[in-house]
């Protein structure tokens, strides 16, 4: 359901979504590679790289802290997703900002602790210390 959802999606785009995907697709943002209206789970997030496990959300007015936005966050992130939530007049208005605030996340902050590469899981107890 969420596959046939997506391939809707990626047809019917926002206008601030196509702006924000021309400037990433293709590895355009200093070569890293997104892909559009990926699902995961039941849901389907705007922009993803899994390989680090960053999602970008462009939202409309629809998205003002809506109950199933806030559950949809958190079933995400619990799966050890991070997610940069832009509003539409933000892409449109302020494209080369908003990308800085992507690059700055997904490149200088690194990868989601849970994600390949990320953060080591902490030591069991016990373990890790000198003595």
């Amino acid at each position: 359901m969420a596959r046939e959802f997506a391939k809707s999606l990626r047809a019917n785009m926002t206008d601030a979504e196509r702006r924000l995907w021309y400037r990433l697709r293709a590895h355009r943002l200093q070569g890293i590679k997104f892909k559009r209206q990926i699902p995961i789970g039941q849901y389907v997030a705007d922009f993803a790289r899994m390989e680090r496990k960053w999602l970008v959300e462009v939202d409309g007015g629809q998205h003002a802290e809506s109950d199933s936005d806030v559950e949809r966050t958190k079933w995400l992130e619990d799966r050890g997703f991070r997610i940069l939530r832009f509003w539409n007049n933000e892409v449109v208005n302020e494209t080369d900002a908003v990308l800085e605030i992507i690059l700055a996340a997904v490149v200088v902050a690194g990868p989601s602790p849970g994600a390949p590469g990320g953060a080591p899981p902490s030591p069991r107890r016990g373990e890790g210390k000198e003595e």
